[in-house]
């Protein structure tokens, strides 16, 4: 093989990875997609005392309970949602490291 021969293959070896597409990083999910949990209404201190609690403050903590239900059981399918692309952007991490280290190897 000729010197310049020689020098257009080694040259060619250089140019051949960085022809390759180049990997592209994943993007994680925006914080303000993360759904917000309800928070759990307090227990008044008359349910633990002796004679219980009156009429009224136990109605209004029944309904405050259905009310952290309902908001519980709305925020199950938004979580799950977010779980999903939080998992869809670890598995792109993994993909994208790969194809680093692929990029990287002669």
């Amino acid at each position: 093989m000729t010197r310049t021969a020689s020098a257009a293959f080694w040259l060619a070896g250089l140019a051949g990875p960085a022809l390759a597409a180049p990997c592209t990083a994943p993007v994680p999910p925006p914080a303000e997609a993360r759904p917000v949990k309800p928070a759990l209404p307090d227990k008044p201190a008359c349910l633990e005392a002796k004679g219980g609690c009156p009429g009224w403050e136990a109605y209004s903590y029944n309904d405050a309970i259905k009310a952290y239900n309902a908001q519980a059981q709305a925020f199950r399918p938004l979580a799950e949602a977010y779980l999903q692309r939080l998992n869809a952007y670890v598995k792109a991490s993994g993909d994208y490291a790969q194809c680093e280290v692929k990029a990287m190897q002669p």
